[in-house]
């Protein structure tokens, strides 16, 4: 984190000192895959291949020109055909070594798939170096589950296993070592200065995965940091502790493994790692459930520093829920700004959570996202971007994708005065809009702000997902709130609210409403912890990561929309229908 104020523009020795930079990084990404096979076969980059044969020096200067010119715009589909070797039966060494970087993967990275579209798969190679020493106490609320085992044969007949895993569980076993063939053993261990045993983070159950986090942390009084892929991973587990707090006491003070749900196959590696300790059982009873009174989790652990997550975008709704339980005392980190694909930045402020620094090794190139995507209109690196603009993010990474298109949109919020790094706003996923009508779609964003703007009349929102509804003759939008608190006596005014704001920022939807061509958004309040229940739905249905889940902004499959439907407790109604 830096106290630094941003600068809008570079000097001449920051310029200077930010291109080198960024074209040693990718001269040395490009030196690290020039052989592999995607580079070799793939006919997109002939021109590229023949031109780097011509360089005499190859200096990192005349790497970078030579990409400019000559590396096409990829998007997955590129890859697809070369990483679906991995899925061949049965997988050969030699259709796989060296794939898209020097080796075999250490793990292959699955996406969320929280569009709706299926999940890509990244093969992740061995770049990370072993994790930085720590003497301050954290849980870390990371799956180490699988989804798929590998078995990549080699031509003497054995073979090697690479997992399918989420990104951040294969990240983490990276920098520790942990192979799957590391696992009989490791899973009786735990990782140090972490609460929660290796083998919690093997718990599919989402509920019972995070009470179990949630024992291991209540039992170290001296914890000190959080750390979550998304805010509402944290938010559920102090809410499912809250459900569970006379249990979990009871289980720190004699020592005792909780009987919880899918949790048999586990006990046994659990049960050693839990003492009796009837003093913070004692202390715990004290401080008491006092969830109503802000900074409860300050009064649990005292020593608590901050909590680590995802809250930006959809997730800032979550900020004053997690502010209420904190107090002033503990402090917000944003994480970072990243993708299964590539990491880019770590977050620059505690009072800005929208705010990252540029810190990578990957090579990044952006898009002015007024200009078609060609790559004659990428902004080849960092000291030529404009504070204010907006640009769509485009990868050249050491795992191997070559100007892959991640469909980010961010904002440069300008420069941090000591090294010249560019400082990012996340702003919205590209093409992700949802359409009402020919001619009427709204992006993320929108959605966003507009249920924002009815927060006035409706009550802090908790969480929230967005339908078409189409229970009348003309189709609307249908918001799904989850509320912190009780419903606000005057709620209904914030169907104004939102539909006021949505045709204050969309054009169309402004000129749709006014020709009575669409109808008027509604809002649906759902029964308090819906989408924790949604997550340990999905989990289950999905056969996915129990901290992968999250809640889209868009609902279009019918059976989402079902379920969600039969948790509705109340539906705000405009003055005309009462």
């Amino acid at each position: 984190m830096s106290s630094q104020t941003p600068i809008t523009t570079l000097s001449p020795e920051l310029r200077t000192r930010l291109k080198e930079h960024t074209e040693a990084l990718l001269a040395e990404i490009i030196n690290t895959n020039l052989q592999t096979r995607f580079v070799q076969e793939f006919d997109g980059l002939k021109k590229f291949r023949d031109a780097i044969k011509q360089l005499k020096d190859r200096s990192a200067h005349e790497v970078l020109e030579c990409h400019r010119d000559c590396v096409p715009i990829t998007n997955y589909g590129t890859y697809e055909p070369f990483i679906s070797r991995f899925l061949a039966e049965p997988c050969r060494e030699e259709d796989v070594q060296d794939l898209l970087s020097p080796g075999l993967p250490f793990f292959i990275a699955k996406s969320s798939g929280t569009s709706g579209k299926a999940a890509k798969l990244f093969p992740k190679y061995h770049h990370l170096v072993g994790a930085p020493p720590s003497r301050k106490k954290a849980c870390h609320i990371t799956s180490m589950t699988y989804l798929r085992v590998i078995d990549v044969i080699r031509n003497e007949g054995e073979s090697t296993k690479v997992i399918v895993t989420i990104s951040s569980s294969g990240r983490v076993r990276m920098q520790h070592g942990l192979g799957i063939e590391k696992d009989p053993e490791m899973i009786k261990t735990t990782l140090p200065d972490t609460t929660s045993p290796i083998v919690v983070g093997h718990i599919r159950n989402y509920r019972s995965y995070l009470l179990m986090h949630a024992l291991f942390a209540l039992a170290e009084e001296e914890l000190a940091f959080f750390y979550a892929i998304y805010s509402t991973l944290f938010l559920d587990l102090i809410m499912f502790m809250e459900e569970e707090w006379l249990t979990l006491l009871n289980s720190i003070e004699n020592g005792t493994i909780p009987d919880l749900e899918d949790t048999h196959h586990v006990r046994e590696y659990l049960e050693p790692k839990l003492l009796p300790n009837p003093p913070r059982a004692q202390k715990l009873r004290e401080i008491g459930e006092s969830k109503a009174d802000p900074g409860w989790l300050f009064r649990i652990w005292p020593q608590l520093e901050q909590v680590v997550c995802v809250v930006t975008g959809l997730f800032a709704t979550t900020v004053p829920k997690m502010r209420h339980y904190l107090g002033p005392e503990i402090l917000i980190n944003s994480k970072a700004i990243g993708a299964s694909e590539g990491y880019i930045g770590v977050s620059y402020s505690f009072t800005d959570l929208n705010l990252f620094k540029l810190a990578t090794k990957e090579f990044i190139e952006y898009l002015d996202i007024t200009k078609d995507p060609s790559p004659a209109n990428l902004v080849p690196a960092g000291w030529q971007l404009e504070t204010g603009r907006k640009y769509e993010v485009f990868l050249t990474t050491r795992d191997g994708l070559w100007r892959y298109r991640l469909e980010d949109v961010i904002e440069v919020a300008g420069f941090d005065p000591v090294d010249g790094m560019p400082l990012l706003r996340y702003v919205e996923r590209l093409n992700r809009d949802l359409r009402l009508s020919a001619g009427v779609s709204i992006t993320e964003t929108q959605i966003i702000a507009g249920i924002l703007a009815g927060q006035k009349s409706l009550g802090k929102v908790k969480e929230f997902t967005v339908i078409i509804d189409e229970r009348a003759s003309l189709r609307r939008f249908g918001y799904f709130v989850e509320l912190q608190d009780a419903l606000k006596p005057n709620a209904h005014l914030a169907l104004h609210e939102v539909r006021d704001e949505l045709r204050r920022i969309n054009y169309n939807v402004d000129l749709n409403l006014s020709d009575k061509t669409t109808g008027e958004p509604t809002i649906r309040i759902l029964k308090p912890g819906t989408f924790s229940e949604y997550r340990q739905w999905r989990v289950g249905i999905a056969n996915t990561a129990a901290g992968q889940t999250k809640v889209p902004v868009f609902v279009t499959d019918e059976a989402t929309k079902e379920w969600l439907k039969e948790r509705v407790m109340h539906e705000l109604l405009y003055p005309a229908e009462d």
